[in-house]
């Protein structure tokens, strides 16, 4: 049996990902490399920054950048904070405790509407319908919906600080997507490097304070970045920038969502300057690989889904051993987080969305991969879709179980692009065996597989909410994308859901490829009979997207589109630009649909004509006004 590696580690989290909760790469990876025997640790230098930017400390050293802006250029919200500097200095810290539940009567002042300084922000507040109370939010909330209403408040008031970082110190600077538009489907590292090469801004500055004590508390010798998103990836490489300047031994190590959608072709020398290797897709065995050898264990041939620069050119390796089984991945931890200080904000009323960003979920895999993997707008050839691997339901209570003696919390969010049913279903049997109670909600297919009888399952064993992928509601385009489920079966499914007491929210598409003008008119009109039925109770309609690792970038001819030249890019590519024929301006349609849907949820316009949401003129539904409730009845 080879030696346990014996190297310190650390996996970070960079900003920016999730504010209610930690991002699960880290945890994940925490709980394998301890199962091996290996020293690991992890923090989440996300939350941290913004705890130290909205503090007492963190908005005077605020006031002091805003200060030095010449007076003819601060902006209105620069203007207003500075104006009412004195109550945000005052308010920041309570506002900060109740938003992490620890002072929950602090509500009453909130919603007096008097407490805490109000910008900008609050002017969305005049959207929406006074019912007569005199409260505009008392249709969102009800007459005792208190804590909901002033988490709403307290969250708006965040958000006006947020604008007054971006106007102030700068102006990449968001809760979620920080400084995205320098990383996304970039095919130049420039952007990146001139940011880089800046001076540190506030913003800079206390996030290298952040990671310098990190590196004092722990004294890694690996340091991973997990980066998901876009918008994670400056403030990883600032990390990394400041670890190099810092503690130059450490050998730094760049994986995560980003990379293994965006970096596939990776030739940018560059980015080197800042890490040491870089990793593709699940992070077990090619970290095990690496720490064998950088203990001088392994070869640097043998290294496993890995990027390295050698004499100035990037190299990728990839000795061929096979992955760690999903069962003997261990148990996630959260060890080392500070769970008491995550911030549970309501930023958005769609409930789905609450589900995102309000309290703090335990995020767990049922399964790695999908069990379908077959959709055509789906990055189905990539490891994360295509390598299905899932575990015993009785491994999975194990993890649940453990996790929750751990946290202290009973609420998990399964990750999974698409949980399978036939895991779900053993796995609500496993949890009522063992009487194990819990809160969950996931993503699936609206499938047969979920009858009347397994949605009740599911909802004794704790599921809570549902979502899943209606997509652009049209059995012809449904086909085209290869879903595998036609709209009335999705009617079916989604109400045995509701039924069961679950909320369903449903993922709308617009712009696939060959969608018409009067395909979306009556995805529209289906849309209306599942909320006026019953069906749905919440959903969102995005705006279709085409990456090169999807079906539709590998063969856009089969989908009658022609995908435009992408440059040669020796750093990020995913997003690929197409022509349609049918040149429809989804765009005009798009705004309409989504005003539709937002007033759907709220019971609102159900009985309408849809071609009222549009402002433009469009074709009269095909679809029979009660298509769905006939299929219901049958």
């Amino acid at each position: 049996m080879p030696a346990t590696p014996t190297l310190r580690v650390l996996s970070v989290i960079p900003p920016m990902t999730q504010l209610n909760t930690p991002y699960p790469s880290t945890a994940y990876l925490t709980g394998f490399l301890r199962s091996r025997g290996i020293a690991a640790a992890q923090e989440d230098l996300a939350l941290a920054l913004v705890l130290r930017l909205l503090s007492r400390e963190g908005l005077a050293r605020l006031q002091g950048a805003a200060l030095a802006q010449p007076a003819q250029e601060r902006s209105a919200p620069v203007r207003h904070f500075l104006a009412e500097y004195e109550r945000y200095a005052a308010t920041i810290g309570p506002a900060i405790a109740f938003l992490q539940g620890r002072d929950a009567t602090l509500a009453h002042r909130i919603t007096t509407r008097e407490f805490l300084p109000e910008g900008a922000r609050f002017t969305s507040l005049e959207a929406y319908v006074d019912d007569g109370s005199g409260d505009p939010l008392a249709w969102a909330f009800g007459a005792l919906g208190l804590q909901d209403r002033a988490r709403h408040l307290a969250t708006l008031y965040l958000n006006d600080l947020a604008d007054v970082l971006r106007d102030a110190v700068d102006p990449r600077f968001e809760f979620v997507r920080y400084a995205e538009q320098l990383a996304t489907s970039q095919p130049t590292f420039e952007p990146l490097a001139q940011a880089l090469a800046a001076p540190p801004n506030l913003v800079d500055e206390t996030l290298r304070e952040l990671t310098l004590a990190a590196l004092q508390r722990h004294r890694p010798q690996v340091l991973l970045l997990s980066v998901p998103f876009p918008g994670a990836v400056y403030a990883a490489l600032r990390i990394a920038q400041a670890v190099k300047a810092s503690a130059p031994e450490v050998a730094i190590v760049l994986g995560g969502g980003f990379v293994n959608t965006e970096l596939r072709e990776l030739r940018e020398p560059r980015l080197f300057d800042f890490v040491d290797y870089v990793t593709l897709d699940a992070g077990e065995r090619p970290l095990l690989a690496l720490l064998e050898h950088l203990e001088g264990r392994r070869s640097r041939q043998r290294l496993v889904r890995c990027f390295v620069r050698e004499d100035g050119a990037v190299r990728y390796l990839n000795f061929a051993e096979p992955d760690i089984p999903f069962d003997e991945v261990g148990t996630p931890t959260w060890d080392g987080l500070p769970l008491a200080q995550y911030l549970s904000l309501l930023d958005m009323l769609n409930p789905m969305n609450r589900l995102w960003s309000d309290g703090r979920w335990n995020k767990l895999t049922v399964a790695h991969g999908c069990y379908w993997k077959k959709c055509s707008f789906c990055d189905v050839s990539l490891d994360y879709i295509s390598r299905y691997d899932a575990a015993s339901a009785t491994t999975l209570v194990d993890r649940i179980e453990a996790i929750v003696a751990e946290t202290g919390q009973t609420g998990f969010h399964f990750v999974d692009e698409a949980a399978p049913p036939k895991s779900l279903k053993a796995l609500a049997a496993e949890i009522q065996r063992r009487g194990t109670v819990v809160s969950w909600w996931g993503n699936v297919r609206f499938e047969k597989t979920f009858t009347p009888e397994l949605c009740r399952a599911l909802a004794d064993s704790g599921c809570v909410a549902i979502s899943g992928g209606l997509e652009v509601a049209s059995d012809r385009l449904l086909k085209l994308m290869k879903k595998g489920v036609s709209v009335e079966q999705v009617a079916r499914v989604t109400k045995a859901f509701a039924d069961a007491g679950i909320l369903v929210h449903a993922y709308l598409m617009y712009g696939f490829p060959t969608q018409t003008v009067q395909d979306t008119v009556d995805a529209l009109e289906y849309v209306r009979q599942l909320f006026e039925n019953g069906c749905l109770h919440s959903g969102f309609f995005h705006r279709f997207a085409c990456t090169v690792h999807s079906p539709v970038g590998k063969a856009p001819q089969d989908y009658g589109v022609t995908l435009l030249p992408l440059p040669d890019s020796p750093f990020a590519k995913n997003d690929v630009a197409f022509v349609d024929p049918t040149g429809v301006d989804h765009g005009v349609l798009g705004v309409a649909l989504k005003k539709a849907v937002y007033n759907y949820m709220h019971g609102i316009g159900l009985e309408e004509d849809v071609r009222s949401w549009f402002t433009v003129r469009v074709p009269r539904p095909t679809v029979a006004r009660h298509r769905i409730a006939r299929a219901l009845a049958g």
